[in-house]
């Protein structure tokens, strides 16, 4: 495995997952990559590491370019195990090396790794040299953990800001300007929907301190690196992490017979013809993270279930569970469905929602709803949207 060099002395050296499906809950269709730098100046530095069994193919890359056991630094941006996994590994090659975080940092990668390694902790504001370059240090507290922050290479102008920025696509391609930049950008929204999305006052947070910085690459931990499209990604996070919206509804559900699937289509229409962006969602063939997606910039959601056994569906029950996680804020919301002897899935499926949302229609029909009562329903909600 060789490591890719990014900038004169500075090696993109992490690993590719081709494999990965699956993130904590989250559907990654094309894989991903645990992106690490290699700084070779007078103290050799490694930014961050990889997934534990990506290890070898990390240190591979390293000493594809320099004897690992020479390496100075190793700065921990993140502690989690899709970026600090590594560490255990590199540190057994270089035991002298220092390890720079944070002060939450510190305490993480003891509580995971029960090593006394050399730390150097550092704050926002901190710089240290590297000889001819330093990196400058922000901290960027849960961006998506407490321990997060990024490092600055101001010599070189480039940005290594671990999870902000990044998407879930494994490619042998680095950098955005060699890959479909639509594809990255729908990746990249999809990953702040994912994993940012209840973080987003500290990710504006974040975005204004970037934009306090000369930027001219930003290297994430996962996906491509930016070094074309800078205004584009830059531009969608600080719309995502204001919650800007869109004139957009989005619509899911799982039905039973077909009553709640027909209630949903009609739903639809009645949206359509008052001129919004619609999306349909089946929840038996339509995955919770691809409709996190695109309800983060939605103003409306739909949610349909019929009754079962006192509950709702089951998957309808498990994307209310993601969502509440996840935190969306300041929606519009239609609840509908059927029952049959018991009326309880409108309330349980509003007992999952977030404070900010508002209800505004409930459509509940007992077992199959007659012409009459849809048609009253439609324009019920065509007044209220």
């Amino acid at each position: 495995m060789k490591a890719l060099e990014i900038k004169k002395g500075i090696y993109c050296v992490g690993g590719i997952d081709w494999a990965l499906r699956n993130f904590h809950g989250y559907l990654t269709q094309r894989g991903s990559t645990y992106n690490a730098y290699l700084i070779i100046d007078e103290k050799i530095t490694l930014i961050d590491t990889v997934k534990y069994y990506l290890a070898e193919e990390m240190i591979s890359r390293i000493s594809s370019v320099i004897d690992p056991s020479k390496i100075d630094y190793v700065v921990c941006n993140h502690v989690e195990m899709d970026h600090s996994g590594g560490m255990p590994a590199i540190m057994r090659l270089a035991p002298n090396a220092e390890v720079i975080t944070s002060a939450a940092g510190e305490k993480g990668l003891r509580q995971h790794y029960k090593q006394d390694w050399k730390f150097k902790i550092v704050n926002s504001g901190d710089t240290v040299s590297l000889g001819k370059r330093s990196l400058q240090f922000v901290m960027t507290p849960m961006v998506h953990w407490p321990d997060n922050m990024v490092s600055y290479m101001p010599e070189e102008k480039i940005l290594f800001s671990n999870d902000a920025f990044g998407q879930h696509i494994a490619s042998h391609e680095r950098f955005d300007d060699e890959y479909p930049i639509d594809t990255i950008l729908d990746e990249a929204k999809k990953y702040y929907a994912n994993i940012v999305l209840p973080y987003a006052s500290q990710a504006a947070k974040a975005v204004e301190d970037t934009h306090k910085l000369d930027i001219k690459m930003i290297a994430p931990s996962h996906g491509l690196v930016w070094r074309k499209h800078i205004p584009a990604i830059l531009e969608r996070y600080e719309k995502w992490s204001q919650n800007e919206k869109e004139k957009k509804a989005v619509i899911v559900y799982d039905s039973m017979w077909g009553t709640t699937e027909n209630m949903a289509k009609t739903i639809y229409s009645t949206f359509e013809s008052k001129g919004y962006k619609l999306r349909l969602f089946d929840l038996k063939l339509n995955h919770i993270s691809d409709i996190m997606t695109d309800l983060m910039d939605a103003s409306h959601i739909c949610i349909g279930s019929p009754t079962l056994n006192k509950g709702i569906m089951p998957t309808v029950a498990s994307f209310l569970t993601y969502m509440q996680g996840l935190a969306p804020k300041n929606k519009q919301v239609v609840l509908f469905g059927s029952y049959g002897w018991a009326q309880q899935n409108l309330k349980i499926i509003e007992s999952y929602l977030p404070p900010s949302f508002e209800v505004i229609e409930r459509i509940n029909a007992n077992y199959i709803p007659s012409e009459e009562f849809m048609n009253d329903a439609m324009k019920q909600l065509h007044s209220k949207i």
